[in-house]
């Protein structure tokens, strides 16, 4: 799945426009010709929308991106919470717990990751159960 390797590019500093790195990462996806699917994803991962909202950008995230399909939301988060920072094999609760350490309790990520856990992890446990895989949540 191309948009699982490419979905973090927006926190590159020659891609960062918004300082919001889902929607920074996409624009910069579709200005270089990568399918619509792939922008869509990396745009919406792992409940991007929630910090849209805080950023004030819900609006132009859905005006610009379609949300995906449900079950490729949820297969991209998987990838995402189920790899450390140096991509290794992780849980999706030490891999929210390492995010909610890294950004101090009041910032928007903070508040974001907090609101939508609950949906990321049943995102991930759905992938799982369907997938037949065995590990801890």
């Amino acid at each position: 799945m191309p948009a699982a390797w490419l979905h973090d590019v927006g926190y590159s500093p020659a891609v960062a426009v918004t300082g919001f790195h889902p929607l920074d990462g996409a624009r910069y996806l579709r200005r270089s010709g990568w399918p619509s699917e792939v922008c869509r994803l990396v745009a919406w991962h792992s409940a991007a929308g929630a910090e849209a909202e805080l950023r004030g950008l819900a609006l132009t995230l859905a005006d610009e991106f379609t949300p995906p399909p449900p079950e490729a939301a949820a297969a991209m988060a998987w990838a995402d919470l189920t790899s450390s920072p140096a991509g290794e094999l992780w849980s999706v609760q030490d891999r929210l717990a390492e995010i909610l350490e890294r950004y101090p309790p009041g910032t928007l990520v903070h508040r974001a990751v907090s609101a939508a856990a609950p949906e990321l992890v049943a995102a991930a446990s759905a992938v799982e159960a369907g997938c037949g895989i065995c590990q801890p949540i």
